[in-house]
């Protein structure tokens, strides 16, 4: 009798000693293989320590650099090396990007946007004595030049262990307003964004609000300030896993990549769960099948390798984050 393509993935997985890491944001039948399924945060911290020789990342090429920068001793499998990120993209060291800077204390809106283009380095040389916050949606390279990471689930409390007024924040404008919204602290922010998140408009919320009268709206801090602003709940996909579970209602509207309303589904078959948009799917993310992932495991290809002299200041950003209670 033939092997199911799962059957052979799990043969593999014994024989090479691997772990398999899968987003929430993953096709279904991937985070179904998955040893374990979290957000960029919950997936950090499992790399950092996995005792496995081989981790299969199923995410996009950031997530395996992190992977690979936190445990170098480890072969770091993408199973599609065209799986990237569009906003990680969107800051290198020289690209150049407008700037948005907050008003210390101020609220609504706290962003303004200036006029002019810069580029990191720019960035660094304007404001010397700011530490530049990274999301972890950014390459290797950009780590490196950074003084902490952050994700959406942590990223007040990263801005808020730094003793600085003035923070630098990439790439993502709407987390970062999101942050000057609040922490007390000067955002200088990046003019980057996600486009899955960033296409949901107040329109889409009052459409949603109309059609579910009844149900909690929970969106992604990477969607813009004027629709977390007009949310029940703003927070990362763990978060929303957390506050569906723990809430007495019973119907929720997603605000974020549809592959978390699987997961949602799964550990709440009560509740009901309705996407923002039927259109919120990250491409990228969607890459990885079973059939890659058991090409990557078969023939030990598509290795992520931070090169060393960029994994070590990238791994000092990381740890600073992970550190963090």
């Amino acid at each position: 009798m033939k092997m199911s393509i799962v059957d052979e993935i799990l043969k593999l997985k014994e024989q090479r000693n691997a772990v398999i890491l899968a987003h929430n944001y993953q096709r279904d039948e991937v985070q179904d293989i998955a040893d374990y399924t979290g957000d960029s945060l919950e997936l950090s911290r499992i790399a950092a320590k996995t005792d496995f020789d081989v981790i299969v990342f199923c995410g996009v090429g950031f997530m395996a650099e992190s992977a690979s920068i936190l445990s170098p001793q480890k072969t770091v499998l993408l199973p599609d090396l065209r799986a990237g990120c569009p906003m990680a993209d969107m800051v290198t060291i020289n690209t150049q990007r407008n700037v948005w800077a907050s008003f210390s204390g101020y609220r609504e809106p706290p962003m303004f946007r200036f006029s002019h283009d810069h580029t990191l380095m720019d960035l660094l040389a304007i404001y010397p004595e700011a530490p530049v916050v990274a999301y972890v949606n950014t390459t290797a390279e950009v780590k490196a030049h950074s003084d902490i990471c952050c994700t959406s689930a942590n990223v007040v409390r990263v801005i808020e262990s730094l003793p600085n007024q003035q923070i630098i924040c990439i790439p993502d404008k709407n987390l970062s307003m999101w942050a000057a919204k609040n922490t007390n602290k000067q955002i200088i922010a990046w003019d980057g964004f996600c486009h899955v998140h960033d296409r949901i408009t107040l329109i889409d919320v009052e459409r949603a609000r109309v059609e579910h009268p009844n149900a909690l709206l929970m969106a992604h801090p990477e969607c813009r300030y004027e629709v977390l602003e007009a949310s029940d709940k703003v927070t990362s996909t763990s978060g929303m896993l957390k506050f569906a579970k723990e809430s007495d209602r019973l119907e929720f509207i997603v605000g974020t990549e549809i592959g978390l309303m699987y997961r949602l589904k799964k550990e709440n078959p009560d509740k009901i769960f309705y996407p923002m948009r039927k259109d919120m799917v990250c491409p990228n993310m969607k890459k990885t099948h079973l059939e890659n992932v058991l090409s990557a495991l078969k023939e030990m290809k598509n290795i992520i390798k931070v090169p060393e002299e960029i994994r070590v200041k990238a791994k000092q950003a990381l740890d600073r984050m992970l550190s963090l209670p």
